[in-house]
């Protein structure tokens, strides 16, 4: 029996390296979004796009965060574009065991972009918005997929591994008490 098959839209930044100057603007406006009372305070660690930056060799080179994986790549291969040099990492989105890139500077949780995800929505996410030089570009597509496919928001595993995270930083009776005021607020 054939799989139900759904449509799915999906969203993607694109990125223009030719465009990119370096400016930054997209770490300072995503981590000023993403800040515990948003546009607070400016951390870019906090940021969910990162810019690689290698200015004596005209190296910029935006990335934005991925999905996690508890598994370290196995090469560390150079690549080179139009002359210039980029170390693998450069190119990966994901938050992974061998780098600190795209971890939450507070409790070491894997970040993913949400692509400004609010409330009421953004039309794009605003490190596009904020791109001076247009290197950034937003896209929305449907494409279909197999219902089994389609991914839940937050699994069991990915949770517990928040919470195992936190509790190790913080201390499991510190994690409980946070959980248990937050019951009590809802």
């Amino acid at each position: 029996m054939p799989m139900a098959k759904k449509t799915k839209t999906v969203k993607v930044i694109n990125i223009d390296l030719e465009k990119c100057n370096g400016c930054r603007a997209c770490e300072v406006i995503c981590s000023a979004f993403h800040a515990p009372d948003k546009y607070s305070l400016n951390n870019p660690a906090r940021s969910r796009i990162r810019m690689i930056r290698k200015p004596l060799d005209d190296i910029y080179l935006p990335v934005y965060a991925g999905e996690y994986t508890a598994a370290e790549c196995m090469g560390r291969d150079k690549y080179i574009i139009d002359g210039k040099e980029y170390d693998e990492c450069d190119f990966c989105r994901a938050s992974c065991p061998s780098r600190d890139a795209f971890k939450e500077p507070d409790s070491g949780l894997p970040l993913k972009c949400d692509m400004c995800e609010d409330d009421p929505p953004q039309e794009e996410p605003l490190c596009v918005k904020w791109c001076l030089s247009d290197a950034l570009t937003y896209e929305e597509r449907e494409e279909e997929i197999d219902e089994e496919e389609e991914e839940q928001e937050l699994t069991q595993e990915e949770m517990e591994r928040g919470l195992k995270a936190l509790a190790d930083k913080y201390g499991l009776d510190s994690v409980a008490g946070s959980l248990a005021r937050l019951l009590k607020k809802e």
